[in-house]
C-alpha cells in the first residue's frame, strides 16, 4: 500500500501532496513522544492493564485490583495512577478512587459505543 491521503471536495477526491501533511504527522508524533516521555514500563503495564480490564469489569476498576493482579504494591499503584491522571491523557478516577476511564475506552454512558472481537462491549472516550 501506498502512503496516500486523499480529500473530498464535492464529487471530486483529490490527492493531497505528501510535502503537506507528512510534516504534520512528526509534528504529532513529536508531540505524543514528549507527552510520554514520563512513563515507565510500570505506568505502561498499569494503564495498559486498566484498559484491558473496563471492557471486561464493564464497570470502574479499582487501584487495589490493579495492584493485586499486577503485583504491584498499593501505594506504588495509587501514585502511579495519579501520575497518569494528572497529565489528563491517559485516565481519569472517579471520587472512589476506581478508574472510569483510560484512553479509549471508558465505563460512563458516551455516545461512542464500541464492540471488541471478543464480544465485550463499552464506550469510547
Amino acid at each position: 500500500m501506498t502512503n496516500k491521503l486523499l480529500i473530498g471536495f464535492w464529487r471530486t477526491i483529490v490527492g493531497v501532496p505528501p510535502i503537506l501533511w507528512q510534516k504534520q504527522i512528526e509534528r504529532a508524533r513529536q508531540k505524543v513522544k514528549k507527552s510520554t516521555r514520563f512513563m515507565s514500563p510500570e505506568h505502561r503495564l498499569v494503564h495498559h492493564y486498566v484498559v484491558r480490564e473496563l471492557p471486561r469489569v464493564g464497570g470502574p476498576v479499582s487501584a487495589e485490583r490493579v495492584a493485586r493482579d499486577l503485583a504491584l504494591g498499593v501505594e506504588r499503584t495509587i501514585e502511579i495512577l495519579r501520575e497518569l491522571e494528572k497529565r489528563l491523557t491517559f485516565l481519569y478516577r472517579n471520587e472512589q478512587g476506581q478508574v472510569l476511564w483510560a484512553y479509549p475506552v471508558t465505563a460512563e454512558k458516551t455516545p461512542h459505543r464500541i464492540t471488541f472481537d471478543s464480544g465485550e462491549r463499552l464506550y469510547a472516550a
